[in-house]
């Protein structure tokens, strides 16, 4: 047994050494083709559009401020400052953006170099300072009133931008949202017409839809819940068939604002339960924390959450662990060519979901019609720009605030929260859901055997639409 166990680690150990090997070599040709991917989509889009939108290999400024925002620097730290009719409001982003080492980069210092100069504007900003008070320390900037004057009626009334790029795709479905005066969500909504006790709302993960819950769960609700409570799935912004502006960043405050405006202030919602999935987790405790008052229950889905360590800055761990630059597993490979990638990622966007009709009929076509087609709808459609976005400002963005959120949640919060975790997850690791009950110790933790990061719910939708309906209940009693 002894030398079994032996032969076994060596066997282990044998295989990390390779994985490392090949992957070293595997994202240093990647980190080559993405530096000359960039002088390409340079020339590419200023023949077709006559312009060129610059990228984060350059400089994050000039991608920020190209979109119509006014960006403001400090220690590191990148804020945004949008201007709408009546308030200035700040919303971070993540220096993951523009900060994301790699052999190329360490090579040119392109990338430190342009950080370094990240300055604000004199014109748009006249000061940015640390003042000391009575022994603390607070940050104060002032943004200059004629410029505030002047943009006021400009970007308090800017349109979502409706026109895709050439690379994005163009198709009635994936801009469908175009041809509504509405700029809102798409929102699938089923239950009774009139207004209910309470409701339930479901948030989906990256690079899906709400037809991950629709298609699934919605099917399988038993008579007395679809009669009980209204059920709200909604299509993130950037995905499906929600608008996907081609200027926004897709901000944490952007993801948040359109879902009170697609849900919860149309519908008038005052009391709900949260479903949510991967990166929808997250948007789910910030919405819990902003309305600690309404939410009866917090069932979460894989939550993404790895605390960093002090030593560490939050948003580059974080990136490192979801992300970790290793062509196995494959799931990890896959999500280290969105995230790390900007050219890349935006070339497989371009192939496949500028491209995503002549793919599913074609999967439609091998698989004889028995493939899911509601899981490549949800792959499929959306832009480069708004998976790398949220990729980037949401998921890697927020580490630093994930904690906040978890103690508000334990300490303000009353409601019942419920974590489900696939314990074969390779891109949520198991580790993530004991993470968030260290935080809050009521929570349940409920580990599937034999379930990945999507059959948690897909393949066992009767059962999960079971468990769903317990936990309101109790909840609600």
């Amino acid at each position: 047994m002894a030398v079994m166990g032996k032969s076994k680690s060596v066997l282990i150990l044998t295989g990390r050494v390779i994985n490392e090997a090949v992957s070293f070599i595997v994202f240093s040709v990647l980190d080559l083709i993405d530096f000359l991917l960039c002088y390409v989509y340079k020339l590419i889009d200023f023949f077709i559009e006559a312009e060129w939108k610059p990228c984060y290999c350059s400089s994050g400024k000039e991608v920020i401020t190209s979109s119509g925002k006014i960006l403001v620097s400090e220690q590191g730290e990148s804020k945004i400052v949008c201007l709408s009719s009546t308030k200035v409001q700040l919303e971070e982003i993540s220096d993951t953006l523009y900060t994301r080492p790699s052999l190329v980069s360490e090579v040119s210092n392109l990338t430190v170099t342009e950080l370094k100069r990240l300055k604000v504007d004199k014109t748009f900003v006249q000061s940015c300072e640390k003042i000391k008070k009575g022994g603390t320390v607070r940050s104060s900037f002032t943004v200059n009133s004629s410029i505030v004057e002047m943009l006021q009626g400009k970007m308090g009334r800017q349109l979502l931008h409706p026109i895709p790029r050439w690379s994005d795709c163009d198709c009635s479905f994936c801009n469908s949202w175009t041809s509504s005066c509405n700029e809102t969500l798409f929102v699938r909504a089923e239950g009774p017409k009139e207004k209910t006790r309470e409701d339930v709302l479901f948030i989906h993960g990256f690079i899906s839809s709400s037809a991950f819950w629709t298609e699934t769960l919605f099917p399988n609700f038993s008579s007395v819940a679809k009669s009980s409570y209204r059920l709200f799935a909604i299509d993130l912004l950037g995905f499906g068939r929600s608008p996907k502006p081609t200027d926004s960043l897709y901000t944490l405050r952007e993801h948040l604002d359109m879902i009170e405006r697609s849900v919860i202030e149309p519908h008038q919602v005052k009391s709900f339960h949260i479903v949510a999935h991967s990166l929808g987790c997250i948007l789910a405790l910030a919405l819990a924390v902003k309305y600690p008052g309404y939410v009866k229950s917090l069932t979460l889905l894989a939550p993404p959450y790895f605390p960093a360590p002090k030593s560490e800055q939050a948003t580059q761990y974080m990136m490192r662990r979801i992300a970790p630059r290793r062509v196995w597993p494959l799931i990890g490979f896959g999500a280290s060519m969105a995230c790390w990638y900007e050219h890349i990622s935006r070339t497989i966007c371009l192939l496949i979901c500028k491209n995503h009709r002549w793919w599913e009929f074609l999967a439609k076509l091998i698989t004889r019609n028995r493939i899911r087609t509601f899981l490549l709808e949800g792959f499929f459609c959306h832009t480069h720009n708004a998976a790398w976005h949220t990729l980037h400002n949401i998921i890697c963005g927020t580490a630093s605030k994930i904690d906040t959120y978890l103690d508000a949640v334990r300490d303000n919060l009353k409601c019942e929260v419920t974590i489900f975790h696939g314990k074969d997850d390779e891109l949520i690791p198991v580790e993530c859901s004991y993470n968030v009950k260290r935080k809050v110790p009521r929570a349940r933790i409920k580990v599937i055997e034999k379930k990945d990061h999507i059959t948690i719910v897909v393949g066992r939708q009767k059962a999960f639409a079971r468990e769903l309906e317990e936990i309101w209940r109790n909840s609600s009693g």
